[in-house]
């Protein structure tokens, strides 16, 4: 069973007599009582450490009557002269260097411990089972107040009811989202703009695998429009809001399957990405096309955004996880159901994204893939600017072209 704390590590354990500290800084300093001296670097490992910025959800610091600096937690009405950020130090790594912390076995409890997420907006696609639920349930229960972009309202509803029973205080606004439809995108984004937040986190997790043909009301290929194109229009409508928030991030959930695209710069065009009858329709090719899509249009994206503090990252939250993604066809879910003992568990499945939006060893950082927590390289074809460039232009075409319809 996986701990909700990461594993001890006997290197950051101190020497007897010695203690740690932290300054106003928040650099971490350390004390040794039987020299009487204090020293920036660990007795042990000789690295300088800081604590996070925030402190862990419902702990703050406070000033007792005696002038005296405490620390209380008001969840569980306790105080303490000793900052709880210090069970959460890191190393200080040079500004753009990615360490990493997590493996495959961590989950969101994990890379969230010691998080405080207070005053954090975060859109999330699909809220509302699955891994979009519990990237939801994480960040809602460490502070942060989610909209919930999501299809059916009724089925959200129920859902926020279930996780405010758990957790009365949490902050979910459901807010109707249909992906296979522009005018439903539009409105998603005039209503939240209604609501006059700020977006730290669009959080691009919504979509569908092994659909049979089928096309939308845009009168795109379905696949295609929910996981990739849908969500590169709302990032379009939502880019002001991203900027007046920034420092903030944009997450894609692709998949490892984008490696088994066989998209490429000699036959992209309109007619492979969104065929128009089933003749030339695969619906697994459609959905590694789709994720392919994704990884390619995050680089553009993080270029684009650099100047104006929003960041771009792409994950692939795990293999085969069991939620309702194949519930199109049966031969997918008993192959979901036959794997399930070797694969993530959903709450594993949600880490990665969970950590792309909120870990502060990504803050400057953009444009990267994301596997188990940790940056890795995405296939060869997403380093090739002239297919990212070609797909940038034929989505803008796709959507201009639907747009003057609506």
């Amino acid at each position: 069973m996986a701990s909700y704390f990461p594993d001890t590590d006997s290197e950051d354990e101190l020497p007897l007599g010695w203690e740690e500290r932290v300054d106003l800084d928040g650099r971490v300093f350390f004390v040794d009582h039987l020299s009487k001296t204090t020293q920036w670097l660990h007795p042990k490992d000789g690295k300088a450490r800081k604590v996070p910025d925030e402190f862990p959800y419902g702990w703050e610091k406070k000033i007792d009557d005696n002038g005296e600096i405490i620390f209380e937690d008001r969840i569980n009405k306790k105080k303490t002269l000793t900052d709880p950020r210090l069970a959460f130090s890191y190393e200080i790594k040079p500004e753009g260097e990615v360490k990493q912390r997590f493996d495959s076995s961590a989950t969101t409890n994990i890379v969230l411990n010691g998080r405080d997420l207070t005053n954090k907006v975060t859109i999330v696609t699909g809220a509302s089972s699955g891994i979009g639920l519990e990237i939801t349930r994480s960040l809602a229960f460490h502070g942060a107040s989610v909209v919930m972009a999501c299809r059916d309202l009724d089925k959200t509803t129920a859902t926020i009811n279930r996780l405010k029973a758990i957790r009365p205080n949490i902050k979910l606004i459901p807010l109707e989202c249909d992906l296979s439809s522009f005018r439903s995108v539009r409105h998603f984004v005039q209503e939240f703009q209604k609501l006059s937040l700020q977006l730290d986190f669009l959080i691009c997790n919504a979509g569908v695998f092994g659909l049979p043909f089928g096309l939308t009301e845009d009168g795109f290929e379905q696949t295609f429009q929910i996981n990739y194109l849908a969500h590169l229009y709302l990032i379009k409508l939502l880019q002001d809001n991203l900027v007046a928030s920034s420092p903030s991030r944009i997450i894609l959930i692709s998949s490892e399957s984008h490696r088994f695209s066989n998209l490429s710069i000699d036959d992209i065009s309109i007619e492979r990405l969104s065929p128009l009858s089933s003749r030339a329709f695969n619906s697994l090719e459609a959905y590694n096309d789709s994720k392919l899509c994704l990884n390619l249009i995050s680089r553009y994206l993080a270029r684009m955004f650099q100047n104006y503090g929003v960041t771009v990252q792409s994950c692939h939250p795990g293999n085969m996880i069991y939620t309702d993604l194949p519930r199109n066809w049966w031969f997918y879910k008993l192959l979901f159901s036959f794997v399930r003992p070797f694969t993530k568990s959903i709450e594993q499945g949600a880490a990665t994204p969970v950590y792309c939006a909120t870990s502060k060893d990504l803050e400057n950082v953009s444009g990267l893939y994301f596997n188990n927590c940790t940056p890795c390289n995405p296939s060869p074809k997403t380093e090739n600017d002239q297919l990212i460039h070609t797909l940038w232009k034929l989505s803008e075409s796709m959507i201009e072209s639907r747009l003057k319809q609506l």
